[in-house]
């Protein structure tokens, strides 16, 4: 057999870095290191690389495919492999985009290693730099008895893991689902910057068949911020406590996936908004990086972890797995809110930038588009501007969709954070959503009442309490 060297480096500087590598041989074979780190997650197989790598290849044509994060055009070359000997291969990446010098930074807020990961420390050295991620927050939590390799990190910043252009830390993900699905439960939320563990990390049949189902989330928000954390409400449409937290200002942004398949996520997000609450939108890969998902937070100059996380609370984002989505209305943008009088023209441009082609860019208000435009063959870059008109409150928003899909095999997607709209006369929607959380609310309180498990009367008290406090404030609404 013979033998490929590759040699990894940044077309910009020069310099060696990290990349997902896919070597096939001759015969249609994946090859890669013994001891490579492979690529978790569907669609095509590669190898994690720190920036250079040797391969053994049987004679004959051999492609080789260099993938860098979202910013990078993914490199192919072909080269013949001796049957004997080795060959070196430079191999150069370049950018398509470079959002950074624009002051929007990358982060995977929602990172686990399972339990049969054996190598978690390299994996977390690797995997913020080969998908060129600014932040990357692994996270703590508690599934019945499985040792799940991301459990070992302390929570807090990951010194020896970090360096100037990746911060590395551990979070929690705290959590309950009753029958141990996302069906039935509170939901679960992840925190960031935190320095201690918020106990209990899960509750429920979760921990035994015994644990109760207590306390409710809210508390370990509580708590969260008492540290001068994050709560980012994980990906959970359907948990029964995200409105009552929602509502009682517990939660600072919401995780989503790709829009085309995740729609319980995105109505129930929707309707969040539309009831007037602030709630930015925030994204992750979930079980390790097995997706190309980031959400971009403006710091507005250089990267700093403060800086990024004051912006993702403020809604100063956008949700992608690859093109660069920018919206803004008038003089605002993401995070901002609109002043003007009902029946007000409100000029609307969204922006687009993508290594793959965009086939359809829309614009949402109170969760319907509103307008829209197609590209069937494809668009890499464009503007896409309307005027509408803003008879009432609201929120507008940006998404777009591509019929191409990315190495991971996932449809390429983003979407913008709100702009909120204030004219002072109140939406349907608004008084809809209120209702739906009402009606939702008191559902769940059902539940708590007659199928949750406490260890007091006290204890089942305090949760309902809790969510009738919540409902008031949807009630408040009507």
């Amino acid at each position: 057999m013979g033998t490929i060297s590759g040699q990894i480096v940044d077309k910009a500087t020069g310099e060696p870095i990290e990349a997902r590598v896919k070597v096939i041989d001759s015969r249609g074979n994946f090859a890669h290191p013994p001891k490579a780190l492979l690529k978790v997650g569907p669609g095509q197989p590669f190898f994690y690389s720190g920036g250079s790598f040797q391969v053994d290849v049987e004679r004959g044509y051999t492609t080789i495919i260099v993938e860098r994060g979202t910013e990078y055009v993914p490199q192919e070359v072909t080269v013949y492999a001796p049957a004997h000997g080795a060959i070196t291969v430079d191999l150069e990446v370049d950018r398509w985009s470079e959002l950074g010098t624009k002051g929007w930074h990358p982060g995977n807020t929602h990172i686990h290693y399972d339990e049969k990961e054996t190598r978690p420390d390299d994996r977390l050295m690797l995997d913020p730099r080969v998908e060129d991620l600014r932040m990357t927050a692994i996270s703590i939590l508690k599934r019945w008895d499985l040792e799940y390799a991301s459990n070992k990190f302390a929570p807090g910043f990951l010194t020896d893991l970090s360096s100037t252009h990746y911060h590395v830390q551990c979070g929690e993900e705290n959590r309950h689902n009753a029958n141990g699905t996302h069906s039935i439960g509170y939901g679960h939320v992840m925190f960031l910057n935190i320095s201690n563990i918020v106990h209990p990390v899960s509750r429920g049949l979760l921990v035994d068949a015994f644990d109760p189902d207590y306390p409710p989330l809210s508390y370990a928000c509580d708590d969260t911020k008492r540290q001068g954390g994050v709560v980012i409400w994980c990906h959970n449409g359907q948990g029964m406590e995200l409105p009552v937290a929602a509502a009682l200002g517990k939660v600072d942004a919401f995780n989503l996936f790709d829009p085309q398949w995740m729609d319980p996520e995105y109505e129930i997000y929707y309707r969040v908004l539309n009831t007037g609450i602030k709630l930015p939108a925030s994204t992750g890969s979930d079980w390790f990086i097995s997706s190309a998902n980031r959400v971009y937070a403006n710091t507005g100059g250089a990267f700093d972890y403060e800086a990024w996380l004051t912006a993702l609370k403020a809604g100063n984002t956008f949700i992608t797995n690859g093109p660069a989505l920018e919206l803004s209305v008038g003089d605002e943008t993401v995070g901002g809110e609109i002043y003007t009088n009902p029946g007000s023209n409100l000029s609307v441009q969204a922006t687009w930038d993508s290594h793959y082609p965009i086939n359809r860019v829309e614009i949402i208000f109170n969760g319907q588009v509103v307008a829209a435009e197609s590209h069937p063959d494809g668009s890499k870059m464009g503007v896409f501007s309307k005027d509408i008109t803003s008879c009432t409150d609201g929120w507008i928003a940006a998404r777009l969709f591509s019929n191409a899909r990315d190495s991971f095999a996932q449809p390429i997607w983003a979407h913008t954070s709100p702009i909120y709209v204030k004219t002072g006369a109140e939406a349907i929607e608004k008084k809809q959503a209120a209702v739906w959380f009402d009606e939702h609310i008191e559902k769940s309180l059902e539940w708590v009442t007659k199928k949750g498990k406490f260890y007091t009367d006290s204890q089942r008290k305090e949760v309902v309490d809790l969510f009738r406090q919540g409902q008031q404030v949807y009630k408040a609404m009507l």
